[in-house]
Formats: structure tokens, C-alpha cells, sequence
């Protein structure tokens, strides 16, 4: 047989690292669900003309047939992101859906770009947008703060640092130094981070165009935090004045105040965050792991006023998106998370001898009946090795008894060693042995 390989940027998880995956995509159900949001699914493929409108083509992954003749030209692609079959999802049944529509949706996503520590070709993407009819209040936008913070403080992941923006804050500045293509702008103040202040200047003046000196004011305009609004009189210290600029700083104002509430250092306004995607309008925002800074943002998205629209409609909208794949693969590869199983068996019945077999089914199948998750041990081997198999897979008991002896029923908690009679009708596990305990190692 040949050698096998992985395949780069296709991660597969191992027993364990899929029950942690499934318990993180549970969590966030959980969450969307009490903030209001219902469930969808769209399909895989979108037509290339809308993957196009919106992506890169050097990312999408085409849809053929391996008959297809060599010259014919795909009709379809996968999605790379949830955010543009969304969008053409509320378009085609805009009729059906009740406005605002606040959906959550949990599915993988293909990007055909080069693999590396937090970017898949293959990965789950957790999404949550709420899309209206002609206005959408910016309440809704001073939602994710607190939805974003409640996912995380959920998960078994390091401590989160939220940064949120406004983009009309930095079109309107750039426009009051007279740029007209404010979106090149953007694009490049986007980068502050990963190539540094005097790369970004030096590109201001060479690709924009900008003076030295409005290169300079743009980076300090993208170098202003706070915690607090403070930043509405850092920006006006920069002496530039424009109608988007301070709707801007008034909408950015209005989600700061409306998160009052979350622990200090939890929320930053930070006017560097532009996000890259051209169809943000609005807010912004981007979750990061403090002290892991270096794989980027886990969560991020914002206000888009014209994503879901048509020549007939105005449908704006605000979602974010949770990289759950990007989160799991990070902490997988340090071994920052560990689980207490490797199943999701509560009792294991352990199996005396092969004749007992049919006797063994029959009490996993009476546990089942009323939802508590067993399995019979595969072989009559000693009862030593049957307790060991259970506690390398994390399983809590063990279950045993004499063949046709109905009243020489135990359970033995294996965590306690303590093992008590027991009968299959009516015994009950607690609450907390049918969930699987993750905790961050760092």
C-alpha cells in the first residue's frame, strides 16, 4: 500500500479533539440561540459569478465533473466564507423571512489559499448576522460586543480582547484630506499591524499618493485607543473635520456606552481595525486571544449596508464570524486543551463472559432507553482490564454483574472506586457525568 500523507490545510482531528471541537460548536448554539438567532443552512456551491463579485478567484475551489471536457468552464464554486451565500440566500427568499432576520449558521467553508499556522483550506466558520429592511438600528451593532464576550467566556480558550472600529470614522478622515479612493486607504492602514507604522507610511506615499505629512496623520488617527470615548477628542485633536467622520465617531461613541458593562479590557476602541473586505460600512470588530496575539483575529465582522441588497431593495445588515477551526487548530498545536474522554460513553457494562453477551446488550440498551450513553466492553476479559479500557477513554463507570442473576447488579464510579448496587431502570448518572470537562493547560 502506499505511503499515506495528509493533505495540507484539510485538518482531521483525532476521537478526542472532535468531542472538543463538537462541545465548542455546541457552546456557540447555545449562545446564538439566547440572543435570539435561528438556524440556516445554505448549500455548498454558489454560482462562480456571485463567488466572484465577492472573493478572490485565486481562492475559490471550482465545482466539475471528472468527465467534464478539459475546456469547459465551471459553473460553480465552494464558498469560501458563509457571509456571500448569506446575502444571496435573504435575496432569494426575501418574501418568506420575517425583517429583521437574525440567523446563526455553523458550517464548513473552502479557501484555496497557502496553509499555515490559522489558515485552513477546510474549515468550520460559526456565523451570526441580523439583516432589515431599509434601516438597521445600531443597536444592533452594540449586540455583538456582548454576544462576542459570552461565547468566549463559554469556551475553554485564553482570556479575549475585543477591538471594534467604525469605518466611516476613517473614510470620512480620509476624505477630509481630499483622497478619493479611500478604500486603497484602508486596505493599507489594515496592515499596521503585521508590517509596522513606517512600512504603512512609506505605502501611503508611494501607492496613494499622500504628502508625508497626511501619511503621518492617517498613522496617528489608526494609533488612537481607548477604553472608554475618550478617542472622540483624540480624533478632533487631528484639526480634520467631515459629516461621515463624526457619524463615525458618534456610531463607535453609542457601542462603547452601550458596553459599559463588560469587565475592564475587554472592549478597546482601536481606530487601526479597518477589516479588509470592501462591503464593510460601518462598525467593525475583531476578537483576539491576549498573550497569543500572533495568530490574529479568532472572531471579526461589522456593519455592511449593501451586501444583501438589490436594485429593489435596501437590505443592510451586521453579522460577525467565529473561526472555529482557526481557534482549534491553534490551541491543538500547543496542547493548550485537554478533555476528560475520548467518548462519550457514561457506562461501560463490562462483558463477564462471551455467553453473557446477549444479558450485557440488553443493559446498555435499558441505559439507553433513558438517555444515558453506554457501551458494552468488546471482549470477557479480566475485570482489571475492562476498568483500565474505560479509563483511557475517560468513560466514569463501569457497570457489572453476574450472568441470569438479575439482583447482582453494581456500577462502579471508577474516578471514586466507589461501587454500589444498582439497577438499570432506575439508576441515574449526575448531571455533570455527561459532560465532557475541557480546560486550558496554559
Amino acid at each position: 500500500m502506499a505511503k499515506i500523507t495528509p493533505v495540507s490545510g484539510f485538518p482531521e482531528w483525532l476521537p478526542e479533539q472532535k468531542l472538543i471541537e463538537q462541545s465548542f460548536l455546541d457552546k456557540l448554539r447555545e449562545t446564538f440561540k439566547l440572543y435570539g438567532y435561528v438556524p440556516l443552512e445554505t448549500r455548498s456551491v454558489e454560482p462562480l459569478d456571485v463567488l466572484l463579485s465577492k472573493g478572490d478567484d485565486k481562492e475559490i475551489y471550482v465545482l466539475k465533473r471528472l468527465h467534464d471536457a478539459p475546456d469547459k468552464v465551471a459553473d460553480f464554486g465552494l464558498h469560501f466564507d458563509l457571509t456571500v451565500p448569506f446575502a444571496r440566500y435573504v435575496l432569494q427568499h426575501r418574501g418568506e423571512l420575517n425583517l429583521p432576520f437574525k440567523r446563526y449558521q455553523i458550517q464548513k467553508s473552502w479557501r484555496g489559499e497557502r496553509p499555515q499556522e490559522g489558515r485552513y483550506r477546510e474549515f468550520y466558520q460559526a456565523d451570526v448576522d441580523v439583516v432589515a429592511e431599509g434601516e438597521l438600528p445600531l443597536s444592533y451593532d452594540a449586540e455583538f460586543p456582548q454576544l462576542i464576550h459570552e461565547v468566549m467566556r463559554q469556551l475553554p480558550v485564553p482570556e479575549t480582547r475585543i477591538r471594534v472600529n467604525n469605518r466611516k470614522i476613517l473614510t470620512g478622515f480620509y476624505s477630509a484630506l481630499g483622497v478619493e479612493d479611500a478604500g486603497a486607504v484602508l486596505r493599507i492602514v489594515d496592515k499596521l499591524d503585521k508590517i509596522g507604522a513606517d512600512k504603512v507610511a512609506e505605502l501611503l506615499q508611494m501607492d496613494i499618493g499622500l504628502s508625508a505629512a497626511d501619511a503621518e496623520l492617517c498613522l496617528r488617527l489608526g494609533q488612537i485607543r481607548s477604553e472608554d470615548t475618550s478617542f472622540v477628542d483624540e480624533v478632533k485633536t487631528l484639526g480634520l473635520t467631515h459629516p461621515t467622520l463624526q457619524e463615525g465617531l458618534e456610531e463607535l461613541e453609542f457601542v462603547l456606552q452601550a458596553n459599559a458593562g463588560l469587565p475592564a479590557g475587554t472592549l478597546l476602541a482601536d481606530l487601526s481595525i479597518a477589516r479588509g473586505l470592501d462591503y464593510y460600512t460601518g462598525t467593525v470588530l475583531e476578537c483576539q486571544f491576549k498573550g497569543h496575539e500572533s495568530l490574529g483575529s479568532v472572531c471579526g465582522g461589522g456593519r455592511y449596508d449593501d451586501l444583501a441588497g438589490g436594485e429593489e431593495a435596501k437590505l443592510p445588515g451586521v453579522g460577525i464570524s467565529f473561526g472555529v477551526t482557526r481557534m482549534l487548530g491553534y490551541l491543538f498545536g500547543r496542547n493548550l486543551l485537554e478533555g476528560t474522554r475520548s467518548s462519550p460513553v457514561v457506562v461501560l457494562v463490562s462483558l463477564p463472559t462471551e455467553e453473557s453477551r446477549l444479558e450485557a446488550l440488553q443493559i446498555a440498551a435499558t441505559l439507553r432507553t433513558r438517555n444515558i450513553p453506554a457501551d458494552v466492553h468488546h471482549a470477557p476479559q479480566k475485570f482489571g482490564k475492562q476498568i483500565r479500557a474505560a479509563e483511557r477513554k475517560g468513560i466514569p463507570y463501569v457497570w457489572f454483574f453476574e450472568p441470569g442473576k438479575p439482583d447482582s447488579h453494581e456500577i462502579k464510579d471508577i474516578r471514586s472506586g466507589k461501587q454500589i448496587s444498582a439497577d438499570p431502570e432506575s439508576w441515574t448518572p449526575k448531571p455533570e457525568d455527561f459532560e465532557l470537562d475541557i480546560w486550558l493547560t496554559d
